[in-house]
């Protein structure tokens, strides 16, 4: 599904330098997504607020913010695990529709998989409301909507990459997160939750506007399908990894919130890291460049050429054809994995430089600096891994990514609870040194299945095959 990235590579083949960073520009806000621009949206917001004069009964001081960019956090965080259980059952689902030219049923089933979303995610904060949460009835709704909302925008998101109108789905980007930073400031006057209101109109129209977009896409039928959900379309081990994934990338982030030394309750039971949690959102904003590399050289050549190697395969191709592309994918994996690295090193190059600047004007200690620098390289080794684990998915190398994501999750929760016992000096090298040795393993996992590619695909028995033992 790398349709956005064969139209921006037309930007490529301009041979300039606008053309150039037009593309990477373009790919960078998209492969970033949601999760990113939301973390810069709230980080906006906040800073808007915390330079408002009070204004009124619900005013924001600095706890406000506070409250606002926790319930935020940890809104975002469970929206993404609990719907990393349906995102990958999901998107293969699609890709083998695709595959069998059955799109007629895609757009039925989305609202299937939304009403799904909807309904889980709906139980799911109202029982976490009547049993943990006392706060208003204003907040705890809002709270609901929010995370309800951002649920079914990581569904829909699926799609982006899949779609060649890149210009629509940035401005659907541009358009709801303006409209959240303008209505979060317009609404301060009342408070905490005048913040979260005009957090949740924004993510609805970004969401309205995505179906909007995705919708044309396929043959528009009415009704609501959950084929999804026929057992024998499910992979099981899509469901692990999603989970794992996403549980591997926040278990850190939960270890130092829920850990009264190096945390504080903020509202309800809700609870945050000051020197954690601002060092490690600075660095994610660094995986941009990175993501967009990932996006044009693996999610574009290498799609290229991994569907040219296996179009040879099905088809009347002679054994030196077959080996000649089987070679072109593995230098397009090769070579998409080395800019990443070249591209991400150079960035994290030059924010490591600016970073006691950046600290000291957000107020943080400085001693905390380091925590910042190995989080951008757990970043950095973060886009690694998520190139690789993309590769293993279009060889249908499930085992391997499953294994890769438990590497993730075992790793940085033993790391990261081992950087807790350490003291502060060791903080921030759980999480980093996961990263690092998922990206690693996951490197030796991919060269072992690159290895003689051809023999592996004529012995594999069928497609999916790994998924089902």
């Amino acid at each position: 599904m790398a349709g956005i990235g064969f139209e921006l590579r037309k930007y490529l083949n301009d041979d300039s330098f606008t053309g150039t960073l037009k593309a990477y520009g373009f790919a960078g806000l998209i492969s970033a997504g949601p999760w990113v621009l939301s973390i810069v949206g709230v980080m906006l917001i906040g800073l808007v607020a915390l330079s408002q004069p009070a204004a009124g009964e619900g005013s924001l001081g600095g706890n406000g913010v506070k409250q606002f960019t926790t319930s935020v956090t940890w809104v975002m965080g469970t929206s993404l695990v609990l719907t990393g259980l349906l995102q990958l059952v999901f998107t293969r689902f699609v890709a083998d529709r695709l595959y069998e030219q059955q799109d007629d049923i895609i757009n039925a089933n989305l609202f299937g998989a939304m009403a799904l979303t909807t309904l889980v995610s709906t139980v799911a904060g109202l029982l976490l409301g009547f049993t943990v949460f006392a706060q208003s009835f204003a907040y705890e709704f809002l709270m609901l909507a929010n995370f309800v909302t951002l649920c079914n925008i990581w569904i829909v998101v699926i799609f982006v990459a899949g779609l060649r109108r890149f210009k629509l789905i940035l401005a659907a980007f541009a358009i709801g997160y303006s409209i959240t930073i303008l209505l979060s400031i317009l609404l301060l006057p009342f408070g905490l939750n005048g913040l979260l209101a005009g957090l949740l109109v924004g993510h609805t129209v970004l969401l309205f506007m995505m179906v909007a977009v995705v919708l044309p896409e396929y043959p528009v039928t009415l009704g609501v399908r959950f084929d999804f959900l026929k057992p024998r379309l499910i992979f099981p081990a899509l469901i692990a990894i999603g989970f794992l994934y996403n549980m591997g990338i926040w278990v850190d982030k939960l270890m130092f919130w829920l850990s009264p030394g190096t945390s504080e309750a903020i509202i309800g039971p809700l609870r945050s890291s000051l020197i954690y949690d601002l060092p490690i959102f600075l660095a994610y904003l660094s995986i941009i460049p990175g993501m967009a590399v990932f996006l044009l050289r693996i999610e574009t050549d290498f799609a290229e050429a991994y569907e040219g190697f296996f179009d040879a395969v099905r088809g009347n191709a002679t054994l030196q054809e077959i080996e000649l592309l089987g070679n072109r994918m593995v230098t397009a994996v090769r070579e998409g994995l080395f800019q990443i690295m070249r591209v991400q090193g150079v960035t994290v190059l030059i924010l490591y430089l600016m970073g006691p600047s950046m600290i000291r004007w957000l107020g943080i200690s400085e001693q905390y600096v380091h925590l910042y620098y190995i989080n951008l390289v757990g970043v950095a080794a973060q886009v690694l891994m998520l190139a690789v684990l993309n590769v293993l998915f279009y060889l249908d190398k499930l085992r391997d990514a499953l294994l890769l994501t438990a590497t993730l999750f075992l790793s940085n929760a033993v790391l990261s609870w081992a950087s807790l016992q350490l003291g502060p000096q060791y903080y921030g090298y759980g999480f980093g040194l996961s990263m690092t040795l998922s990206a690693f393993a996951g490197i030796v996992l991919l060269s072992r299945e690159m290895d003689n590619i051809e023999f592996r695909t004529f012995m594999q028995s069928r497609p999916g095959a790994e998924a089902t033992t």
